[in-house]
């Protein structure tokens, strides 16, 4: 509204043959009131803008760092996750072995000392296997 006024009052002082004798300073008082509102509206909007700026910047700061821990949570949990896996194929090979051992089927050394000791044998030298493929690639 200053910025409008102060257009107007500064129109009106530049045609001041139109203006009678008496009014001439009034209008340029008003003319240079409305500028200086004007220019202190400015000002202030200028400002405000700033703040605007600082909050925004501050938020998107805030947003950053949040993102950032989220990001680090989710890689930890993978790294977990990856551990957890491991140690469950280790787990799964001799439930399989003797899930397949203990069927009442006949196999190659059923019923003897050496079926007993065979599939312990491969019972833990896949786990060992699984162990040191594991520890090569990190996840244990």
């Amino acid at each position: 509204m200053a910025t409008h006024s102060a257009a107007t009052y500064r129109g009106m002082a530049r045609r001041i043959r139109s203006i009678p004798e008496p009014e001439r300073p009034l209008v340029a008082d008003l003319a240079d009131r409305f500028e200086m509102v004007r220019s202190m509206a400015d000002g202030q909007r200028e400002f405000l803008h700033g703040v605007i700026e600082f909050y925004q910047t501050r938020t998107s700061t805030h947003l950053t760092v949040a993102a950032e821990k989220l990001a680090s949570t989710s890689v930890r949990q993978n790294d977990d996750m990856r551990r957890i896996t491991a140690w469950v194929a280790i787990i799964a090979v001799p439930t399989a072995v003797t899930g397949f051992f203990g069927q009442n089927v006949r196999y190659p050394g059923f019923g003897e000392t050496a079926g007993f000791v065979t599939s312990t044998v491969i019972i833990v030298a896949i786990a060992i296997v699984l162990y040191v493929v594991f520890r090569i690639k990190n996840w244990l």
